[in-house]
């Protein structure tokens, strides 16, 4: 695995890449101290032995530059691994995305014309209702101490090791006091006083999930407190849908249980592509 650089319209992104062969892209959650090293530290290994793997820092996170926009915070996102995308010469690729990243990936597939050449795809943890409660809190209010990150893992994991372990929480815990990182995710809170309130949490999620026409494995963790139960059902309105539950499990399979995950989606991948 190769930590590098790109300079995509001029915001400095960073990536990392392994491997040979289709292309894999890994887009990681949102939480503070998200980056692509941390979501996929314990799957790149695994996924690189079949796919040329190309895991971006979003803008405003991990190594990336820190920039916010105001104006469309998740639309710049999404442009931005767009732009990512055309300037690394990808044309088509299978995706695997968590919390965050997955709701965007659902959304671009669910559109007439996605602006990314989806081939197939995983979402973990970013389909159904997000539920506004005491782990949604949690991520919410990170005050950038180490106790404060470790709240953030408890919402995040099921087993306590993740926690517990404090040379993982000091590592995390770093990523988030890089400079910017804490500002960029702290702003998406932000709200003008001149704008109504409005509750995003716990609203009905909208997303089209029937017009999502590409093969598409939706993964979550039994114990997940930041998606409501029921969510699976969306893989029963994509055409090309399945659903996968772990137990024991948080919000990020990927991580919390990585080689049960790898094999998972490497099955679902690797089979999809011998039916073409």
């Amino acid at each position: 695995m190769q930590s590098k650089y790109v300079m995509v319209d001029g915001v400095r992104t960073h990536y990392l890449e392994a491997g040979s062969g289709p292309h894999l892209i890994l887009l990681h959650s949102g939480e503070f101290g998200a980056c692509a090293e941390m979501s996929w530290e314990f799957n790149i290994e695994a996924f690189a032995k079949h796919f040329h793997v190309l895991a971006p820092d979003f803008v405003g996170f991990g190594r990336s530059d820190k920039l916010r926009d105001f104006g469309g915070h998740g639309a710049r996102m999404l442009r931005h691994i767009t732009r990512f995308l055309e300037v690394m010469c990808v044309t088509e690729a299978d995706f695997v995305a968590n919390s965050i990243a997955g709701r965007f990936l659902c959304r671009v597939a669910s559109a007439d014309q996605p602006i990314w050449p989806i081939r197939r795809m995983v979402c973990i943890s970013g389909a159904g209702v997000e539920p506004a409660n005491e782990a949604r809190a949690a991520l919410q209010s990170y005050d950038a101490s180490r106790e404060g990150m470790r709240a953030i893992l408890q919402a995040l994991f099921q087993q306590e090791r993740w926690w517990t372990d404090e040379d993982y929480l000091t590592r995390r815990h770093e990523l988030s006091l890089l400079p910017g990182a804490w500002e960029v995710a702290a702003a998406a809170r932000f709200k003008s006083p001149a704008v109504p309130p409005r509750d995003y949490y716990g609203k009905a999620d909208m997303t089209a999930y029937a017009n999502i026409r590409v093969p598409t494995l939706y993964v979550a963790g039994a114990q997940d407190r930041l998606i409501e139960a029921g969510w699976e059902k969306v893989a029963l309105q994509t055409p090309r849908g399945e659903s996968l539950v772990f137990d024991q499990c948080g919000h990020c399979a990927n991580i919390e249980c990585a080689d049960r995950f790898n094999g998972a989606a490497l099955d679902f991948l690797l089979a999809e592509a011998a039916r073409v």
